[in-house]
């Protein structure tokens, strides 16, 4: 699918009054292509229900409590192990037979910890590549700030600790035995982010490490962190929506960061804003300006909560939620700038304009859509606009057993719990500086087998309603694949984690 800025042949001595008059044109429906079915079917299956925590908080911390469970990750550890959060404080073991039992009660631990918004609590975790060997596992988790000792390593500029209003707190593990069923070991505090805005919107959302980064590779071992704005959109409060607080390198807003999550005590490199050091790989470590942030990897993200790479090629993806129009998958390199507050998408926010705000679009110039003029802002591989969805999850190339989706990036919208995909290939292609070029997306059709068989065809929220025995208003889907390469699918309504089976017409399997 290709976006245009479509020009009126007009003659020559209006063309310029018909420039002018796009760029002021507010954009109402900025994709008015619908994302459809095109034949693309998989089966779903479930395959655990995380116990429910439904009113195990007390009803201060726990202010959307509707959720059974509230599962945002699913990883295979390094061992094989597979492991499944419930953001509401517990980090279990899901064994060979699909039996859980808890490895950490993380909520425990923390006091402070709040779980008043779908993202916060115990927020997500990620196993170090030689965790086998070091038994070292990473967390980010939500606390409130009222009353926390906590010690913050970075206030946003212009602020100071009266203003704070929650923290952003990410954590080494260090398991004493690696390959124990439950944790026994000691922890250390790598980076502590204060929020500004009234609710803990907007986390960081993530810790990552690159899975194709091999021993000796610069990427290898290096710790990465999603990309948020900390609610400086939409989190509430008179420090909400402050476009001044974007686009700027002094800061973590709106950044991805790289860091090595070893102390500088360890490492003997440049500290960052915690206890970890800076790569010197990363470009603005080696811009040579004093005031930018070192640990910075790429910036402008609104909500990049999701990150991950193509196991093929290293290629790095963001799934990027946007404000009130437009869904992004974005390509991330080191150093890009992606827009946000200043972009949505490929259009303008009316933000940046006088009077402007935050939910008005402005089409671009033709010349800088179609690439011929340049900006500093680097675009959107695939799209979708609030037609389609409302707020973007996932996503994973596929590496798996289905010939169907081998070759496509999964990844799916949280809200309606729709299941897209686009070809890899295209998203690449689209990687090509020109932004009205991105790739199509195609919406996939799930169904389940009975017992003898039979397909039925469903969407995620009829089989979350099923069984939940209720309507819900919202899916609360995320994607997850599994070290084989398969794709897991998870709701925070239910509680439940299922999979895109492979193969359809073979037995169901315990685990792939």
């Amino acid at each position: 699918m290709r976006t245009y800025v479509r020009l009126i042949v007009l003659p020559v001595l209006a063309l310029c009054a018909v420039a002018l008059l796009q760029a002021q044109t507010q954009t109402t429906d900025p994709i008015p292509d619908k994302i459809v079915k095109r034949g693309l079917m998989v089966e779903v299956r479930d395959v655990v229900r995380l116990p429910q925590t439904r009113g195990k908080l007390p009803p201060d911390q726990d202010v959307n409590p509707a959720g059974w469970a509230r599962p945002s990750f699913v990883r295979d550890s390094p061992d094989g192990r597979r492991f499944v959060n419930d953001s509401r404080g517990f980090l279990y073991l899901l064994d060979r037979t699909n039996q859980l039992s808890v490895y950490l009660n993380f909520a425990e631990l923390f006091p402070y910890a709040i779980y008043n918004r779908l993202e916060s609590g115990f927020i997500g975790f990620s196993f170090h590549p030689e965790f086998e060997k070091n038994g070292l596992f990473y967390t980010v988790h939500g606390e409130r700030a009222q009353g926390n000792p906590g010690r913050l390593n970075f206030i946003p500029p212009g602020y100071g600790p009266a203003d704070v209003t929650h923290h952003n707190v990410i954590t080494e593990w260090r398991s004493t035995d690696p390959a124990a069923n439950t944790f026994q070991g000691t922890r250390r505090e790598l980076l502590r982010v204060a929020h500004v805005v009234q609710n803990l919107t907007h986390p960081i959302g993530a810790v990552e490490f690159n899975p194709t980064a091999k021993p000796g590779d610069p990427d290898y071992g290096l710790l990465y962190t999603s990309g948020s704005d900390l609610g400086f959109s939409n989190g509430g409060g008179p420090n909400a929506s402050n476009p001044a607080q974007t686009q700027r390198l002094d800061s973590v807003i709106t950044a991805i960061l790289r860091i090595d999550p070893r102390s500088p005590s360890v490492s003997g490199g440049t500290k960052g804003l915690g206890d970890y050091t800076i790569p010197p790989s990363n470009r603005f470590a080696a811009d040579g300006d004093s005031k930018t942030l070192g640990e910075i990897y790429a910036y402008g993200f609104r909500n990049a909560h999701r990150i991950s790479w193509d196991l093929t090629d290293g290629t790095m993806f963001a799934s990027d939620i946007g404000m009130n129009h437009v869904e992004e998958i974005n390509i991330v390199r080191n150093g890009g700038n992606y827009g946000w507050m200043k972009r949505e998408g490929i259009w303008e926010n009316g933000v940046i304009r006088p009077a402007g705000l935050l939910n008005q679009l402005f089409a671009l110039p033709a010349d800088m859509l179609s690439g011929k003029t340049k900006d500093e802002f680097t675009y959107p591989v695939a799209m979708y606009d609030h037609n389609d969805g409302q707020s973007i999850t996932g996503g994973f190339t596929y590496h798996g057993k289905n010939p169907a989706l081998r070759g496509k990036f999964i990844f799916g919208d949280i809200v309606r719990g729709r299941i897209f995909v686009a070809d890899v290939a295209a998203l690449k292609k689209a990687d090509d500086a020109i932004p009205q070029t991105v790739a199509p997306i195609e919406e996939v059709q799930l169904y389940v087998r009975d017992a003898s068989g039979n397909r039925t065809y469903v969407t995620l929220r009829e089989l979350i309603e099923a069984t939940n025995g209720a309507t819900v208003t919202r899916a609360d889907l995320h994607v997850h694949r599994t070290r084989d390469g398969e794709i897991l699918i998870s709701s925070r309504q239910d509680g439940t984690v299922r999979m895109l089976v492979p193969d359809s017409a073979g037995a169901a399997t315990a685990r792939r």
